[in-house]
C-alpha cells in the first residue's frame, strides 16, 4: 500500500512538473557539513522555512538530511562525490544503484531536484576525474532515464573560475586551451539534455588575489566607478555580474550561447587569516546582504538582461572541521548553534540570551507547520483541478 501511494504521488509530481528545473527561485543556499557542532538536520529544516529559504544544496546524499527534508517543500540538489566518479563511470549498473539508494527512495516525499556529479572536476589537479566526468555524468543521466526520472532531477556538475581564462573584460573570457577537449562534448551533453552551466563565483577569491588593483566596493556591490566593456559596450558596476555575464561570454565562443549559467557557490569569508585581504564581518555581511537583495529582483545581467540570475550562497554554517586557511570556517550565514552570524535579514534560533528579533525553536515550529499546511492544501487543490481537466 506505502509503495503504490509513493507511485502515485511520484505520478501527481511528474503530471505538475514536466519539466525539470532544478532551481526554481533565484536564491538558494549550500548547506555544508562539515563540522561536528552543526543543528540536527530538522531544526535545520525549520530555520529554513522560517527565513523562506526554498532551495538547497548539499555535498552528497547523506540519508539523514534526506529524511529530516522529507514534506518541507524546500527542494535540494544532492551530490555524488569526487570519489564515486571512477566507479560510476565505468558502472551503469553501479550508477543505477547509486540513484535508487540515494535519490529515488527518497521521492517524491523529499524534493530532490537534481544530482550534482563531481564538485570543481574540471581545472582541478587531478587529470584522471577530467577523463570520467561525462561518463559518470552519462551514466547517472541513464539510470535516472530508465527510472523515468529525467523530468523531474537534473543532472549538473559545478565548475570552479580555473575552466576560464582572460576573464577581463567579461567579453574576452574563454576556456583554457587545456579544459576545452573535455569541456566541450560535457556541454554538449548537457545542451542536449537541458542542463545550465553551473559555476562557483567569488568576488572575495578574486578581491583577495589582487586587493591592490580591484576596488573593494566593486566586488562588494557598493558605489564605484566599475568598468567598461569595450567590446560589448556594456558597464558594470558590480564584479557578480561581470562573472557570470563571462561565463556567458565563454560558453558563446565556445558555441553554446544558448546555454543557461546559474552561481552554483558564492560568498564571502567574515574571518581570514592574515593574508587573507578583504575577509571580515563587516564585508561578509555587506556581501551577502546585497547579494541577497540582488537576486530577489530576479533580474538579469547587462549581457543577458532577460535571463534571472540565480545564485547558490556558501553556505549556511560556519564549518569548524574544514582544512585549509582560517577563511575556509568562516563562510557561514549562521552560527553552528542557528544564531546569525551577523544581519541581512534572516531570523536565527533564539540562544540562551534571548532577542526580540530572533524566533524560538518552538515559533519556528508553528510558522514552518502553517506554511506547510497551506502549500498541502493549494499543491492538493491543485492537482486535483488538474485530474478533473485531463478526465
Amino acid at each position: 500500500m506505502e509503495s503504490f501511494s509513493s507511485s502515485f504521488f511520484l505520478f501527481l509530481f511528474l503530471l505538475a512538473f514536466p519539466n525539470v528545473i532544478a532551481f526554481t527561485g533565484t536564491y538558494g543556499v549550500n548547506y555544508g557539513r562539515i563540522a561536528d557542532d552543526l543543528p540536527k538536520p530538522g531544526t535545520v529544516v525549520l530555520l529554513l522555512k522560517a527565513n523562506k529559504i526554498k532551495n538547497i544544496r548539499i555535498y552528497d546524499a547523506d540519508h539523514e538530511v534526506l529524511k529530516a527534508f522529507k514534506g518541507s517543500g524546500i527542494e535540494i540538489v544532492v551530490g555524488l562525490g569526487n570519489e564515486y566518479l571512477k566507479d560510476i563511470s565505468v558502472s551503469k549498473d553501479h550508477a543505477m544503484d547509486w540513484v535508487k539508494e540515494n535519490v529515488q527512495a527518497f521521492l517524491p516525499g523529499t524534493r530532490i531536484r537534481g544530482i550534482a556529479v563531481g564538485n570543481e572536476i574540471l581545472g582541478s589537479t587531478d587529470q584522471e576525474l577530467w577523463e570520467v566526468l561525462l561518463p559518470a555524468v552519462k551514466n547517472v543521466y541513464d539510470a535516472l532515464d530508465r527510472l523515468d526520472l529525467t523530468k523531474v532531477v537534473e543532472v549538473s556538475s559545478p565548475h570552479s573560475e580555473a575552466v576560464f581564462t582572460n576573464s577581463y573584460p567579461p567579453s574576452a573570457c574563454i576556456f583554457k586551451d587545456t579544459i576545452l577537449p573535455y569541456m566541450k562534448p560535457l556541454l554538449q551533453f548537457f545542451s542536449h539534455i537541458g542542463s545550465p552551466f553551473y559555476i562557483n563565483a567569488y568576488p572575495f577569491l578574486a578581491y583577495m588575489s589582487d586587493p591592490e588593483h580591484i576596488d573593494i566596493n566593486y566586488a562588494l556591490f557598493q558605489k564605484n566607478a566599475g568598468i567598461y566593456d569595450a567590446k560589448t559596450k556594456l558597464h558594470y558596476d558590480n564584479m557578480f555580474d561581470a562573472q557570470v555575464d563571462a561565463a556567458y561570454a565563454a560558453l558563446e565562443k565556445a558555441g553554446f550561447e544558448k546555454t543557461q549559467v546559474i552561481v552554483s557557490e558564492t560568498g564571502w569569508a567574515s574571518r581570514g587569516d592574515e593574508n587573507e585581504a578583504g575577509a571580515s564581518l563587516k564585508n561578509a555581511r555587506t556581501y551577502n546582504y546585497n547579494l541577497r537583495k540582488r537576486l530577489l529582483k530576479k533580474k538579469g545581467t547587462p549581457y543577458r538582461p532577460k535571463i534571472a540570475v540565480r545564485g547558490y550562497v556558501f553556505a549556511l554554517f560556519n564549518e569548524n572541521l574544514k582544512p585549509g586557511p582560517t577563511s575556509e570556517r568562516n563562510f557561514g550565514l549562521f552560527k553552528p548553534d542557528g544564531s546569525i552570524a551577523y544581519d541581512i535579514g534572516f531570523d536565527g534560533l533564539e540562544p540562551s540570551s534571548a532577542s526580540s528579533s530572533l524566533l524560538s525553536l518552538k515559533d519556528i515550529g508553528f510558522i514552518g507547520w502553517f506554511r506547510s499546511a497551506y502549500s498541502l492544501v493549494y499543491t492538493t487543490s491543485a492537482l486535483v483541478l488538474l485530474l478533473i481537466l485531463m478526465q
